[in-house]
């Protein structure tokens, strides 16, 4: 005759989720400030609910206060970074990440992911001095190191998975940085992943 027996288990406590940390809420400006700056540039502002450079301000040519801006109320070493953005024709951003202050600008010192006009840019801009003094064989067209989604001029974006929204609609980016990877991903495709 076997004796059975019950197995009993201790319960575990539950796993805690890591909690998203919303960098802006629609409403309020509050975390965000000009790079090197205590307060957020004049162009920058919330319309409709949506953080917006107001790009005619811009280009005025007087315009002063600069166009970089970062969430300074915390600092993230590995992170999970999702974002819908839009731009208009002929616009190049992006988003720096790792960034310290005490530079020329983030450039300077961090990783870049490229957001920009990819259809249209090198139409309105003239990129043939910039890109030539890297040997591009057509210096006047985007270089694939240039366009959205890659690791500004280190590391391209996968092509064949990019589906980028033409200029005036929405998009959506995610960058996840951990010791081992970094991925970059545009509209719900990975573009790239390379070792930080």
């Amino acid at each position: 005759q076997s004796k059975q027996t019950e197995e009993t288990s201790t319960p575990q406590p539950e796993e805690k989720k890591p909690e998203w940390v919303h960098l802006f809420d629609g409403t309020s400006l509050e975390g965000w400030r000009g790079y090197n700056m205590d307060s957020l540039p004049p162009g920058w502002t919330i319309k409709d609910s949506i953080l917006t450079f107001d790009t005619e301000l811009g280009l005025e040519q007087d315009y002063k206060g600069g166009k970089d801006i970062i969430y300074g109320a915390e600092e993230f070493d590995n992170f999970e970074l999702y974002l819908e953005w839009k731009i208009p024709e002929g616009a190049n951003s992006g988003i720096f990440y790792h960034v310290k202050e005490g530079y020329d600008g983030p450039p300077v010192v961090a990783p870049e992911y490229q957001i920009i006009d990819d259809e249209n840019y090198a139409n309105i801009h003239d990129l043939t001095g910039y890109n030539s003094q890297f040997g591009a064989e057509h210096p006047e067209l985007l270089q694939d190191w240039q366009k959205t989604g890659a690791d500004y001029a280190m590391h391209v974006a996968d092509e064949s998975q990019k589906q980028l929204n033409p200029v005036g609609e929405w998009n959506s980016s995610k960058i996840v940085f951990t010791p081992e990877k970094v991925e970059h991903w545009l509209n719900g495709k990975k573009l790239l992943e390379f070792v930080p």
